[in-house]
């Protein structure tokens, strides 16, 4: 059967993507004049395909986000360990405030235009990094331009995702589309750059060659993405869920017990595992390549759990995160076993079960998040528990200033009772519902 097409106008035209079926063949492109040349310019066609294209922008941008995890080894010799983590972490300083506003953007401007800045912004702060020279200053500089990016993307791209998802049968997959395509970004940009930086000449140059020439065989391909935003005004006289306001889903139950104290989790126990770790568990002469392959191994687990987070989710929106949680507080006392005995297999094992807490508790959270938020506030709502979850990027930095203080090993043992705490408030948004009475 004949996938069935459907023009989706620019950000200043006035129509929204329909489903299949729902308006016939080139519905929305009988415009108004004054629209005309837009639409000429911009628009495409969706296909089932069509969410690859944006999905190809946040992998492009978290490539570039997440390589730094093995690139930064080039730099542990000239740099203190505390330098090395904060320069890590410090995108989230660009990431979050950029994830807040190009949200509200995105849906003034359209996911196109936005998301083409964020891989130009990706690509101009790895340009930084490049000509860097090893300043401590400049590599910052250039982290938070990469910060920007990310927030730029990550955001308005999931959104995107979702709305391209939905307009073909099945639909609901936005979540977990857009959580594997952020993830694969996170675990290959590392994997590959770890080789770059073992193996191949000028580590420092080569592995941000290859994002930025990633970032420009990317560009082509999201300007040809079908736009799904539409203008505040249209937006004002069609809003399908008037009480889903911003402030009503920050302020419900759902995302003050279970989004609020769990999103940190989400790269909390991947940042553990794939930039603290690393550190802590002597990898002998292959510390970049080794790096790699941590952070391979903990992001690819949380790729692989994302479709039983969805099947999870089916029985209840309550058991991902309960699962999750009990992941992460496993995950944090077996890497303080690991962190006491120096195994290998352990740092294996461990970034198995870490990657799979932060696969469970990001897909359910987007997930979550969606469905609490209206059309016209989804990419805000979702731009804000993507803030929430950067707030586990300082958890290597805490790991590493404590356990200046402390040894590490209790102070990752001490993180699962946090972790155990997060998991008491899932009780709290999906209570246990009392067993019904037999009828006499």
């Amino acid at each position: 059967m004949a996938t069935p097409e459907v023009t989706a106008p620019c950000p200043h035209t006035a129509s929204r993507l329909p489903r299949p079926g729902g308006g016939g063949r080139n519905h929305g492109a009988r415009l108004s004049g004054r629209h005309a040349p837009l639409t000429a310019q911009f628009s495409t066609v969706a296909t089932p395909s069509a969410w690859t294209r944006p999905a190809a922008a946040v992998f492009t941008v978290g490539w570039g986000a997440n390589m730094f995890a093995s690139v930064l080894q080039v730099y542990r010799g000239n740099l203190s360990g505390f330098q090395v983590n904060a320069l890590f972490g410090a995108y989230a300083l660009g990431l979050i405030p950029a994830l807040l506003v190009m949200a509200k953007v995105s849906d003034r401007l359209g996911r196109r235009r936005v998301l083409l800045a964020a891989l130009l912004l990706s690509a101009l702060g790895s340009a930084v990094i490049l000509f860097s020279g090893g300043a401590f200053g400049t590599i910052l500089a250039g982290r938070i331009l990469v910060g920007v990016g990310a927030g730029s993307a990550f955001g308005p791209g999931t959104a995107w995702i979702k709305e391209l998802s939905d307009t073909v049968k099945p639909s609901g997959r936005g979540a977990q589309r857009a959580a594997i395509s952020l993830t694969a970004g996170f675990a290959i940009g590392p994997l590959l750059s770890g080789g770059i930086v073992q193996w191949l000449p000028s580590p420092q140059t080569t592995a941000y060659l290859v994002h930025i020439a990633l970032v420009a065989l990317t560009l082509p391909v999201v300007w040809r993405a079908p736009e799904t935003a539409s203008p505040p005004t249209e937006r004002r006289g069609h809003s399908s869920n008037p009480g889903g306001g911003l402030m009503r889903v920050l302020t419900s139950r759902l995302f003050l017990t279970a989004v609020l104290p769990t999103a940190p989790w989400v790269f909390g126990t991947a940042t553990v595992s794939l930039a603290a770790l690393p550190v802590l568990v002597p990898l002998g002469g292959y510390g970049a390549v080794g790096g790699g392959v941590v952070a391979a191994i903990t992001l690819g687990s949380g790729i692989a759990v994302q479709p039983w987070a969805r099947r999870l989710a089916r029985r209840s929106a309550a058991v991902p995160f309960r699962v999750g949680m009990a992941s992460a507080i496993a995950g944090l006392l077996t890497a303080a076993l690991t962190v006491a005995t120096g195994s290998l297999l352990l740092l294996a094992a461990t970034a198995v079960v870490l990657g799979a807490a932060y696969g469970l508790l990001l897909v359910s959270g987007l997930q979550l998040v969606q469905t609490l938020a209206g059309p016209e506030n989804i990419s805000t709502v979702i731009a804000v528990f993507y803030s929430l979850t950067y707030v586990g990027f300082a958890f290597p930095v805490l790991v590493q200033v404590l356990g200046r203080l402390w040894d590490p090993v209790p102070v990752l043992a001490a993180g699962s009772v946090l972790a155990a705490t997060a998991l008491a408030t899932t009780l709290i948004a999906w209570p246990a519902r009392p067993a019904s009475r037999p009828r006499p």
